[in-house]
């Protein structure tokens, strides 16, 4: 969910078409002052010349916001991909003003940008964990044979000699750093500080291309980020400080899809932890994130399941056989037939849709590999997740476990998809939210995780 999802590219991907244009006069920096209902909302806009940005809402310590940025005619436009608001406004001659009105929620306000050199502003996060550690914490790389990547991540160990119990943290969609990062929260920071406390060593690792790990591959499928976990499960077990008979996953979003899959593959993983795990097969999911999402939104049910028709038209387009350059034509009719400009981003868009980690994302039921899984395992959601609805995948994950299986799940009302206490659910409120994760649910997850691993024994 960062996080980057598969349901934002959902919305993106449904949403009005907005044409393309340089954004390079209005590139840079931006601030201004809405006056809004709730009172003065400092913002700030960061524009890069390719027209990707992001906003700033200060007074609500929403940082990072993912924007898009177009200036047409003198008219510059920024609108928010996760929400549906946008501004619009006229550059000035001298080129430092830029005037015009923010638009959201159905009513507008005026709202004058000024050029202004670029800040970096500190998000409070009050549960984020700050030093001194009573643990100790080691920045650590390994190779993955099976691909040659050199992986980069932090151990976190307990005081004393060991061998301790340890868990491998498997992070969303998207690429993620060590610590899951997402507008300024760091969840798992938060989840391996609390468990290395309690007697668990924590590996907690960035994702292909991201801080210290080797670059992204752009074919790679879910199959070689499993290659991953298991090289990260064979560097703990060869640790002298590590229970090699005591190593564990957790998996968070799409990271509970590669846990699922690494634990189905390996009968040494001791235990499995999934937060809000899709318990079906990926396409399904995507469908049913933009119902959840537009439900959630408030729109009607109407509108709710013409988009998911829609939506699965795509979907079976993207888990088809056909090569990319057949279904990219079938992708592109579909959006012909919305009435979509031929330059729209979009179009654009479509080409991920096809990559060879979306189709094997979207193609990939969990059922079979569910079916294997002979160790316990603990499934959490939130009744507010938008990504992975929570009652659906719990079943799921229920369902495909063999008949017997230590399964405890639990549903956390109220909880969104990072298990914040959220409104209502939608990806918008996560920068919002200063909870990075609800106490409850935080200790849910470390309670059970820390039993289960035979910590202290």
């Amino acid at each position: 969910m960062r996080h980057p999802s598969h349901a934002a590219f959902v919305a993106a991907l449904l949403a009005p078409a907005v044409a393309l244009a340089q954004a390079g006069p209005i590139a840079g920096d931006w601030s201004g002052v809405l006056d809004a209902p709730s009172g003065k909302l400092p913002l700030m806009f960061h524009i890069k010349p390719d027209g990707s940005a992001t906003l700033d809402s200060l007074a609500q310590k929403a940082m990072g916001l993912p924007a898009r940025a177009t200036f047409t005619n003198g008219k510059a436009r920024l609108e928010l991909t996760i929400a549906a608001a946008s501004f619009e406004g006229t550059l000035s001659a001298d080129g430092k003003t830029l005037q015009g009105q923010w638009r959201q929620g159905g009513g507008d306000a005026p709202l004058v940008m000024t050029r202004t050199a670029a800040t970096a502003i500190e998000v409070e996060r009050p549960q984020t964990p700050k030093p001194p550690f009573p643990y100790r914490a080691q920045d650590v790389t390994y190779a993955n044979p099976a691909s040659g990547l050199v992986m980069a991540g932090t151990l976190t160990l307990p005081p004393g000699q060991g061998p301790f119990p340890a868990v491998l943290l498997i992070t969303g969609s998207g690429a993620q750093d060590r610590d899951e990062t997402i507008f300024g929260h760091k969840p798992f920071l938060l989840l391996a500080d609390a468990l290395t406390r309690r007697g668990v060593a924590v590996l907690r690792v960035d994702d292909r291309g991201v801080g210290g790990s080797a670059p992204f591959a752009a074919n790679a499928t879910l199959d070689d980020q499993v290659s991953d976990v298991a090289a990260g499960l064979a560097w703990l077990r060869a640790r002298p400080e590590i229970d090699k008979a005591r190593v564990g996953l957790l998996g968070h979003s799409e990271g509970g899809t590669l846990a699922i899959r690494a634990a189905a593959a390996d009968p040494k993983v001791a235990f499995v932890t999934l937060l809000a795990a899709p318990g079906i097969r990926g396409g399904d999911l995507i469908v049913d994130q933009v119902g959840s999402i537009l439900r959630a939104a408030g729109a009607p049910p109407a509108t709710i399941a013409s988009a998911q028709v829609s939506q699965r038209e795509i979907i079976d387009v993207v888990i088809s056989p056909r090569e990319p350059e057949e279904a990219l034509a079938a992708l592109n009719a579909i959006l012909d037939r919305h009435g979509a400009p031929a330059d729209a981003p979009q179009r654009q868009m479509l080409k991920t849709m096809l990559s060879a980690h979306y189709r094997s994302f979207a193609r990939f039921d969990p059922r079979a590999d569910l079916s294997r899984i002979r160790v316990p395992v603990l499934a959490v959601g939130g009744g507010k997740d938008t990504q992975a609805p929570a009652a659906e995948n719990l079943e799921a994950i229920r369902a495909g476990l063999p008949v017997g299986a230590d399964l405890t799940t639990t549903q956390f009302p109220g909880l969104n998809h990072l298990f914040q206490t959220a409104g209502t659910g939608l990806i918008g409120e996560y920068a919002v939210i200063e909870e990075t994760m609800a106490p409850a649910a935080l200790s849910a997850i470390v309670d059970w995780t820390v039993v289960h691993a035979g910590a202290g024994k």
